[in-house]
């Protein structure tokens, strides 16, 4: 482990001056920062602690029925708040999924979003061919150990997966996060938080130097939502395929779907959402056949690797499973 500066901003505007400096990273939980330098794929010479700015903290309602979580509220606290259990249960879920109870009560729900990818050969304490980790390289996991990786939006270039649980919910819940920078504030969408290899196969996410995630907010509750983690183990293990659903159903008639959100983990990049299953979901009865053509639609861009082609049926399935338990929510 480098040698490195460490400053405890009691400022958002401090805490951002500190981390526009070159090889500076913002530390919260530290659950996967710490990580990462034990294993030298961050190696930071400035860490900056923003773990006493109290105002990134806490769940508040909106006025337009929606909740603004505070960047630093440890998961937990988000996963068991009433208005997230009752409001967004497949944001609940996911978090509740998500490593164990302990690192919950330390990981924040800002910077979960930000894990690095999946991928033995990223996260080897050798060197291995890998343009995330070394630019131009080239990806010894595309003809390599890819049983776990992407079915979408992969390039020759990385083939790796983004691992967040709640990442998956919040693209499926049309979150925004609030990020404040060098430059002044502005607001993402989590399902363009990510970036994928065709737009830039060395990068994780669209942040740029100094900016601050400071806040997630959500739009009105999705009560009709599940979330579905399948993993080789019960705990201690990322997803092999997760799924988030979230459903509208008609006031008249709750046998129908009026609106619907679906995206999947751990098949790409970034959480991926199913627009075409979306689109073709409207309108259909829960028990109609078609709801199999339509989520069947979502997966046209779907395209194996030499070892994960199971993935491709395993999410389709996972799907269909999620839809019927959001229903029942």
């Amino acid at each position: 482990m480098e040698p490195f500066d460490f400053v405890q901003p009691t400022s958002i505007h401090a805490a951002v001056q500190a981390g526009s400096k070159p090889d500076a990273l913002f530390l919260a939980g530290g659950t996967e920062l710490l990580n990462w330098m034990r294993i030298g794929i961050a190696q930071p010479r400035h860490i900056v602690d923003i773990g006493r700015l109290p105002e990134l903290e806490g769940v508040q309602p909106l006025k337009n029925g929606g909740l603004l979580i505070g960047a630093l509220t440890k998961l937990n606290d988000v996963a068991q708040h009433p208005l997230t259990v009752s409001g967004y249960p497949v944001l609940s879920q996911s978090i509740l999924k998500a490593a164990s109870a302990q690192i919950r009560n330390l990981a924040t729900i800002g910077g979960n979003p930000l894990q690095r990818v999946r991928c033995a050969y990223f996260r080897a304490q050798e060197y291995t061919p890998c343009n995330k980790r070394f630019p131009g390289s080239g990806c010894a996991a595309l003809h390599g150990f890819n049983e776990k990786h992407a079915i979408f939006g992969w390039t020759q270039d990385c083939v790796a997966v983004q691992p967040s649980d709640p990442a998956v919910a919040l693209a499926a819940l049309d979150a925004i996060l609030h990020v404040q920078g060098p430059r002044g504030h502005r607001q993402i969408p989590a399902t363009s938080f990510h970036v994928t290899p065709e737009s830039d196969a060395s990068a994780h996410t669209v942040l740029t130097a100094g900016e601050l995630i400071t806040a997630i907010e959500l739009g009105s509750p999705w009560p009709q939502s599940a979330y579905l983690k399948i993993r080789e183990r019960e705990s201690y293990e990322y997803a092999t395929v997760s799924v988030a659903v979230a459903l509208r159903l008609e006031p008249h008639d709750p046998q129908i779907i009026r609106e619907a959100r679906v995206a999947l983990g751990s098949v790409a990049m970034k959480p991926w959402r199913l627009k075409e299953t979306e689109q073709q979901l409207a309108g259909l009865r829960l028990d109609d056949p078609r709801i199999l053509e339509a989520v069947e639609a979502g997966f046209h861009d779907a395209r194996a690797l030499s070892r994960n082609a199971y993935k491709i049926k395993l999410s389709r399935n996972a799907v269909l499973r999620t839809i019927q338990t959001a229903a029942r929510a």
